[in-house]
């Protein structure tokens, strides 16, 4: 990775036209309605220096802090709503006890969109995740939704949020067969300290043309070392309202090997003169197949200190370091087909040169 990387060097997000800056900002942090976010004034400081250093891809989704994120963001972008690329996503239950105002079907899709216009005070939305799988909704159903709100001139681009790999594969090439909108963007959670979206998650994204965009690359902070063993017996909770600990803790994030890798991260910064934060993000741009991780800042310091992530350059025993304390086993049949045996049944010793 080059150290000249700035926000303002735009990437193509998947098979599109589409320029997005090399880190996201992400909105689940805007509005203090879930007990850790930020207040109206800072969010609207974050946002204000992202867009200073030349950034223009902006995270949100339908219920983040229960739609104070969308609200806000609806006041931030009135001036400048055409030179940002707008991203939410639809799936939560807007309602409790409407069996409808959540999931992927179609009724929920619309009604999810329709309100976020609204909050986002907006006539469009530049790109549209399904924002989890929901084992329940035909693809079909979902794929024929989104390409409608695409001819409808109401989303420009469409995305997929924490789906299985083989279901995001059947989508594309559905999408591809029948001439509707395809996925451009796939958003998954990406780390050092969860690397099993390696296996097949990314590959898949690379084949298919999708950009992946990282959600919590710092492991909901434990990769800035703010956490210790001792917050291992924290309890897990069922919402993301309480702490921030509270939501790393329900989403898995805290253990014993995200605290080993943590300390080998913590070492690395300290030999470049860099912080964790930096060092952890900074990782997770080196892979070919990231377009932009976001990044969840609840201050203008934290946003600040994780854009210096885009200035670090690794030198090979630093990266063998951090890729060795969090290798995982990519499995079968990945394991199998990469063993020197299968490899010489295939091609003996034959020299082929595959894609890049």
């Amino acid at each position: 990775m080059s150290g000249a990387l700035t926000l303002d060097t735009y990437r193509l997000l998947g098979r599109s036209g589409l320029r997005v800056s090399p880190l996201s900002l992400g909105t689940m942090t805007f509005g203090a309605d879930w007990g850790w976010g930020a207040d109206k004034d800072e969010a609207r400081k974050i946002f204000d220096t992202y867009l200073d250093r030349g950034g223009n891809f902006i995270d949100t989704a339908s219920q983040y802090t229960n739609g104070t994120s969308e609200q806000l963001l609806g006041e931030f972008t009135a001036d400048n709503r055409e030179s940002l690329v707008l991203a939410t996503k639809y799936t939560m239950l807007r309602r409790p006890g409407d069996p409808n105002s959540g999931g992927n079907n179609r009724k929920s899709m619309f009604a999810s969109v329709e309100a976020s216009l609204r909050k986002l005070n907006t006539d469009y939305i530049d790109l549209l995740y399904l924002h989890a799988w929901d084992f329940m909704t035909p693809v079909d159903e979902i794929l024929r939704g989104m390409d409608d709100l695409v001819r409808s001139g109401k989303v420009l681009y469409v995305g997929i949020s924490d789906a299985p790999a083989w279901q995001v594969s059947r989508m594309q090439t559905i999408a591809d067969l029948r001439g509707w909108s395809p996925l451009i963007a796939l958003q998954i959670e990406y780390s050092l300290a969860e690397r099993t979206v390696e296996r097949d998650l990314i590959p898949m994204a690379r084949e298919l043309g999708l950009g992946v965009i990282p959600w919590s690359p710092l492991a909901g902070g434990v990769l800035t070392g703010k956490y210790t063993r001792a917050d291992l017996v924290h309890e897990a909770v069922g919402s993301p309202e309480g702490t921030r600990k509270d939501v790393v803790a329900a989403q898995g994030s805290l253990t014993e090997r995200a605290l080993d890798i943590a300390d080998v991260v913590k070492e690395v910064a300290g030999e470049l003169g860099k912080t964790p934060a930096q060092v952890a993000l900074a990782w997770t741009l080196r892979n070919p197949g990231v377009t932009s991780p976001i990044i969840g800042a609840r201050t203008t310091a934290q946003l600040e200190d994780n854009l210096g992530a885009l200035d670090i350059e690794f030198d090979a025993a630093q990266l063998n370091r951090l890729e060795q304390t969090s290798a995982i086993e990519l499995g079968f049949p990945h394991d199998m087909l990469a063993r020197p045996m299968t490899r010489n049944v295939i091609s003996g010793d034959l020299k082929v040169v595959g894609r890049s």
